[in-house]
């Protein structure tokens, strides 16, 4: 079985990374989403909000998973008996910080990063944005799943 885990913070689930989900179904057998906790992160949407997000928009898929976890993300994919780690691009720098990472992935775990280029009219899109399109009152409903919405 060919099983990839897709980790983030997801806060929040945004449209870029849905688009990066669906289109891995054709690759892969079945798609863990593993939500990182990162106990000194400050984040917008708790861990039980951003899952059942992630769990609401998916919930007619049955090759996807949703899990959380601590610690390294090789070893989380060593837990699940996942060989890949799917990875979403948007631009040179997404690849440039990819690329460190992937690297330091394989070197400590059989593990292969497997990258895919976010379709170029969601590029703009980061959680990172949203949180702060959010935080400043703006509308952000072009950007999320109606299951993030507010």
């Amino acid at each position: 079985m060919k099983r990839a885990v897709f980790p983030g913070s997801f806060d929040p689930l945004t449209l870029g990374h849905i688009d990066i989900i669906k289109r891995s179904l054709l690759l892969f057998d079945e798609i863990i989403i593993a939500i990182g906790v990162n106990a000194d992160k400050k984040y917008m949407f708790s861990l039980e909000d951003r899952k059942k997000h992630i769990e609401d928009t998916f919930a007619n898929e049955s090759k996807i998973k949703v899990k959380t976890y601590t610690g390294l993300t090789v070893d989380f994919c060593k837990s699940e008996n996942a060989r890949f780690i799917l990875r979403g691009l948007r631009n040179s720098s997404d690849f440039t910080y990819e690329q460190s990472i992937a690297q330091t992935n394989a070197m400590l775990a059989d593990v292969e990063s497997v990258f895919i280029m976010c379709s170029p009219k969601l590029s703009n899109i980061s959680s990172s944005i949203v949180r702060d399109v959010i935080r400043n009152g703006g509308d952000y409903t072009k950007m999320v799943p109606r299951s993030v919405m507010l």
